[in-house]
């Protein structure tokens, strides 16, 4: 059990940091935002990974929380990039 744990571990931390350079670099305002949505989906995923391994229900608030915030920023985001794409053309 520990080699898993320490397997999933590393495999998200390889994830999370993929995802933040992706972030950082960019190159497009799009980029970022399937960046952040993947970053937030790992956040989720290692939660809900702790909840199912010790046995607790406890998170789920915090995973609703986690996903409307990926729903609306994601939202809010095409909303901008389409309003910018109608004023250049």
């Amino acid at each position: 059990m520990n080699i898993l744990l320490l397997v999933i571990m590393v495999v998200f931390a390889v994830a999370a940091i993929l995802a933040v350079i992706r972030i950082v670099r960019g190159p497009s305002i799009l980029d970022r935002a399937v960046a952040s949505d993947v970053l937030l989906t790992e956040v989720m995923c290692v939660l809900g990974a702790e909840m199912a391994i010790n046995g607790h229900t406890r998170s789920i608030p915090v995973l609703l929380i986690i996903a409307a915030i990926g729903v609306f920023g994601s939202i809010a985001v095409a909303r901008f990039v389409a309003r910018r794409d109608t004023t250049t053309q």
